[in-house]
């Protein structure tokens, strides 16, 4: 057999294989990746973590640039409880989607022996603005310590690489459990209450742990393995592709960017635009009045995250040439007003969600308003 054709074969094997696994962000901070798995539980499968071994002790919490709803903590001044450390960035679609099982777990064991401190280590320089975040606390119900690692000195103590990444630590302030990306949620809480039963059991507290695993209603489950769609970066400095356009990135320049007579000649899973815009190490910014932007792609749900410029910024959004309705708009778009999305904030909005599952489709934005920005495609 030769090279090329095992080439061929590895390809074929492996692509799939990123896309289940998740969507690699090797740039900020560097080697950093956006994992994800299939979050479907067989809670009966659920192993409890080994009560013996060599483990590892938790690295300090460093660099933190301020906390929200806590004073500073350490974890040394934690030991006695078992803590709960999860690294996350808020326009991860990634860490959004298991919010709602870390927000359960604080209300179910806070009062329990579990410290839950959400390590916030940003990917874009816009999620180091502590009022973002506190917004996106207040959106996601966050009402436990939040680190803001905003020159991500606790996310090179923990020697971690990916978004998100949870480390459950025993009382004695070691790492008996760690989990990269999404699902394994009953797994996660079956090792939490497993420390919890241990931490009463020597602090002889008589107190009844839960043995029952959470199932949040507003939990969103995402089958990775039919989405054949990596995430997409629109800057020059964190993209792993080049625009679909013919004029591709160029790097600080003002563009103005062609897009093809029709949308037949789309090569899937490129992204092309329309308008005069500006190319940013992590974003392209719109410089005309009015833009467009093209994608095909095969998913359910498809997000983007975005910025306002001076003024918010108004999208519409079609889907194959139609306009978003009640069965596939996405949460972000308002109906009733000309299917618009009105960006106003430096987030993740979710544009479509399409009832009908996961399909090969096209998706068209049109933007009014000079000074949006657009960093990335993710998908669901």
């Amino acid at each position: 057999m030769n090279k090329w054709l095992i080439g061929l074969i590895i390809a074929a094997v492996v692509l799939p294989l990123l896309i289940f696994v998740g969507n690699l962000k090797v740039t900020v901070p560097e080697g950093g990746l956006d994992a994800a798995e299939a979050p479907v539980q067989q809670y009966e499968e659920a192993q409890p973590v080994a009560a013996e071994g060599n483990f590892p002790a938790a690295p300090e919490l460093a660099g933190i640039a301020e906390w929200i709803n806590s004073e500073p903590l350490k974890l040394a001044d934690l030991q006695g409880n078992v803590v709960l450390v999860d690294i996350w960035t808020y326009t991860c679609i990634n860490c959004i989607r298991t919010l709602p099982y870390i927000t359960s777990w604080h209300g179910k064991y806070g009062d329990k022996g579990l410290v839950i401190i959400g390590v916030h280590s940003p990917e874009f320089e816009f999620e180091k603005d502590r009022n973002n975040v506190e917004q996106a606390m207040e959106k996601y119900s966050i009402k436990y310590p939040v680190a803001l690692d905003n020159d991500h000195a606790t996310w090179a103590a923990f020697k971690n690489r990916y978004w998100p990444h949870k480390y459950l630590i025993d009382l004695d302030g070691k790492i008996r459990y760690d989990h990269i990306g999404e699902g394994s949620y009953a797994e996660t809480e079956n090792a939490i209450q497993q420390l919890l039963r241990e931490r009463a059991l020597r602090m002889e507290q008589n107190l009844t742990i839960p043995t029952e695993v959470s199932s949040p209603s507003d939990a969103i489950g995402v089958n990775f393995t039919s989405i054949a769609t990596p995430e997409i970066y629109l800057g020059y400095g964190f993209a792993r592709a080049n625009l679909g356009n013919d004029e591709g990135f160029r790097p600080g320049e003002v563009v103005n960017y062609t897009l093809p007579a029709s949308p037949a000649g789309l090569v899937p899973n490129l992204a092309y635009v329309g308008g005069s815009w500006r190319n940013n190490p992590d974003n392209l910014e719109l410089t005309s009045g009015e833009g467009r932007i093209l994608l095909s792609y095969t998913a359910k749900a498809v997000n983007i995250v975005a910025g306002q410029g001076q003024q918010p910024s108004a999208l519409s959004v079609l889907v194959d040439g139609v306009p978003v309705n009640s069965t596939n708009m996405g949460s972000d778009v308002q109906a009733g007003r000309a299917n618009a999305t009105i960006v106003d904030e430096q987030r993740l909005y979710n544009l479509v969600m399409d009832q009908q599952g996961y399909q090969a489709r096209t998706i068209e934005i049109s933007v009014k308003g000079a000074g949006f920005r657009i960093y990335t495609f993710t998908f669901g």
